[in-house]
């Protein structure tokens, strides 16, 4: 028995449709060893050796795994081809203790029977530079996280988290923030003028102010109406003569094939998804659905910055549209794409389907919505790329007001043919001008002028963020979707009505600190030189452990003297309003916590009285429901130490608390704030499924927790699945069973 191991279940179940039975297919539910949780992990006296441990989640299955290791001629491992995928491979031949004559590594682009095959002809030995690339990227991030968090609690807030890339992300997003608080409208004018031919007075030639005195005019070039009127009534009388006329040809490129940041980007503008969906989704495709028969994955695989693309698929390709669309969509020759992006793998591949003729119609029943909705993207943008250019007929007519200095410029564009735009439909605004010659007078049917105001800096979308990272060579293909979930979940970060980011009060007061205390965490050249160092190092030309060196000695040398020298007042120092406090009529103060601003008494610690504050820096009044809530709850004692509870407002809505804090820590729920779902615990029989909230999101589990552990990620439904018994639940795709495998769905 030769015995497969991959990172993902699913990526399993795939496989496993090409393989006879000599193969075991199995999946190590991702790191079988990580650092650990309570400690650095790192031993900084032995050259930041990593000390590994088993995670608990990992033991069950780690001990399956080495039982099936014994039993198998030989253990192939096949997860995912980058450095992330290299260490899961690495920490497997380490954890199981595979000899080296029976271990073997292959990796592939794409999940298809062809390419598992070919890979399992070519099997390799692990590459310990990529290993040692991710060993240096989760030893630097540690290192910051472990030594800078803690400093982040005590000078700033509790809860509060560093790390090394999403500390630059933020400042991105916190710098824009600022620019837009700061920015000062401009005024200015454009004017238009409505012209028609004296033969025809059904198609307008709409024409704007281009140049004044033979200079064109800018943006901002009219100023006030006072302008806007003075040229105007210097055209009340004017002719308009056309001066000039050009007719030219031009081409629009179909656009190159989807890296990881472009993919992201163009979901994000096109599709509304965010980064961290399209990956998900993406992974989802990758990874392969059960559409009959040996079907595979639908896409090549997602974490990468290439452009190239197999011959194979390029002639494949080329058949398809010669045989679905005819010769003239079909080039002659292929088109290759050269990558710009500094340290890109060029031995990967673009994204692109695993079959060229696969398209997205055929698939729509087989798939959700938003899987097709990608899927569709993808493939259209791949095929896109092997067709001809577009052809647009571009027309120029300037036009002089006689007697005057002004002259106008009316423009359009007519698609003469399609191209790649037949299949990859991007914007092309179509505006067919009549046909007019040179030195004819056309008659002014109105000038409209109209007032502007110039605008600020937009928010980041997850699209525009991914590209500044990306042109400042911060990160790399499997970290923009991270980086962008990890500072929304730690609240540092959250969404406006129109899905930008938009950072919270927090990041301001710790984005300043680290910009002024801790240059290098937020310094975009340094960052990027981390990133370019650590692809020295998979790519062999230099050794891990002194890059960490050169970084965490300075670093950790600066951080114990900003423990001595800087102090929580000076960093925020407190801020006065004019509210009293209702308990002890002292003056409240404006305090900076995790989530926001608040109100303090200023008489703390003797009173501790905190109230929530509006826009204007006043005291949220109690809303009726919490005011219910203290009257029900007056008389609740602590059940540890006897002390009052009380209501207190958190994240996730009301909590009792006791007042005894910080010598007594017990909280507990409101049942009234319990999400409570009606639907019985299937498992112990006697809870309640009820909603739950954690880092990763909403949940749905049973109140006897710790007693019963009954856990599902989307809302019950009531019903029970018809094939296993097991509860359905609500999820973005539709109603499905919960129970892992089942794959029932409503």
């Amino acid at each position: 028995m030769n015995l497969v191991i991959v990172e993902s279940p699913t990526k399993a179940k795939t496989i496993a449709r090409f393989l006879g039975k000599k193969y075991k297919i199995e999946s190590s539910f991702g790191h079988v060893r990580d650092l650990p949780k309570s400690t650095i992990g790192v031993d900084m006296e032995n050259d930041f050796k990593p000390k590994y441990v088993i995670p608990d989640k990992a033991r069950k299955n780690l001990n399956k795994l080495k039982e099936l290791a014994k039993k198998a001629d030989q253990i192939i491992l096949a997860t995912d081809e980058d450095r992330e995928g290299e260490a899961i491979a690495w920490h497997l031949q380490e954890a199981l203790k595979i000899p080296k004559d029976k271990s073997g590594r292959i990796v592939f682009h794409e999940i298809t029977k062809s390419a598992i095959f070919e890979a399992l002809e070519n099997p390799r030995k692990i590459d310990m530079k990529m290993v040692d690339a991710q060993q240096a990227r989760r030893v630097l991030d540690r290192l910051v996280g472990y030594e800078l968090s803690p400093f982040l609690w005590k000078k700033v807030a509790r809860g509060l988290s560093a790390g090394r890339v999403q500390s630059v992300a933020l400042r991105l997003i916190v710098e824009r923030e600022k620019e837009i608080k700061a920015f000062k409208p401009d005024e200015y004018w454009t004017i238009d003028a409505n012209l028609l031919k004296q033969t025809d007075n059904k198609k307008t030639i709409k024409a704007k102010l281009n140049k004044i005195a033979g200079k064109t005019v800018q943006k901002l070039g009219i100023a006030d109406k006072k302008q806007a009127d003075k040229i105007t009534k210097d055209l009340e009388n004017a002719k308009y003569i056309v001066d000039d006329v050009q007719k030219k040809q031009t081409k629009k490129n179909p656009p190159k094939p989807f890296t990881t940041s472009t993919l992201q980007q163009t979901a994000n503008r096109w599709l509304g998804f965010s980064a961290k969906q399209t990956m998900m989704i993406a992974q989802q495709l990758y990874e392969g659905l059960d559409l009959g028969g040996d079907s595979g994955g639908l896409i090549t695989y997602m974490r990468t910055d290439s452009l190239n693309l197999s011959n194979k698929f390029l002639t494949d390709a080329k058949d398809y549209l010669n045989s679905a669309l005819g010769k003239e969509y079909a080039l002659t020759a292929a088109r290759k794409f050269k990558t710009k992006s500094k340290g890109a793998q060029e031995a990967h591949e673009a994204i692109r389907p695993t079959e060229a003729n696969r398209d997205p119609e055929s698939l729509k029943n087989k798939l959700n919505n938003n899987q097709y909705r990608l899927y569709k993207l993808i493939w259209q943008r791949t095929i896109a790329g092997q067709m001809p250019e577009a052809l647009l007929d571009a027309t120029t007519i300037d036009i002089d007001a006689k007697d005057t200095d002004y002259q106008f410029r009316s423009t359009g564009q007519v698609l003469r043919f399609d191209g790649y735009l037949k299949i990859y439909p991007e914007k092309s605004k179509e505006l067919e001008l009549p046909a007019v010659d040179n030195n004819e007078e056309l008659k002014l049917k109105k000038l409209d002028t109209e007032q502007h105001f110039t605008k600020p800096p937009a928010r980041y979308s997850d699209a525009g963020l991914v590209k500044e990272l990306e042109k400042h060579g911060i990160g790399r293909p499997s970290t923009y979707a991270p980086t962008i979930a990890t500072v929304i979940a730690r609240n540092y970060v959250n969404r406006d009505d129109n899905k930008k980011l938009f950072p919270t009060d927090i990041s301001f007061v710790v984005i300043d600190l680290l910009s002024n205390h801790f240059q290098k965490i937020v310094d975009f050249q340094f960052t990027a030189q981390m990133e370019t160092d650590l692809d020295e190092i998979a790519d062999g030309k230099i050794k891990w452990q002194p890059v960490i060196k050169n970084f965490y000695k300075p670093f950790h040398k600066n951080l114990e003297e900003k423990y001595n020298s800087l102090k929580k007042e000076d960093i925020m120092p407190e801020e006065k309003s004019n509210e009293k406090c209702d308990k002890c009529d002292a003056p409240m103060i404006i305090k900076t916590g995790r989530y926001g601003k608040f109100l303090a008494c200023s008489a703390f610690p003797d009173c501790k009285n905190i109230k929530g504050m509006d826009k204007d820096g006043a005291a949220k009044e109690k809303s009726e429901d919490v005011k219910k809530l203290e009257e029900k709850y007056k008389d609740e004692k602590c059940d540890k130490c006897g002390s009052d509870m009380a209501i207190k407002n958190g994240r996730f809505g009301p909590f009792l608390a006791c007042t005894s804090y910080p010598k007594c820590k017990n909280i507990k729920s409101i049942k009234e704030n319990s999400g409570s779902t009606g639907v019985k615990c299937p498992t112990c029989g006697k809870g309640e499924i009820v909603q739950k909230r954690s880092k990763r999101g909403t949940f749905y589990a049973c109140d006897q927790y710790p007693d019963c552990k009954t856990a599902l990620w989307g809302k019950p439904t009531g019903e029970k699945c018809p094939d296993c018994e097991a509860l359905l639940i609500e999820t973005k795709d539709g109603v499905k069973c919960s129970a892992k495998g089942c794959g029932y769905t409503k």
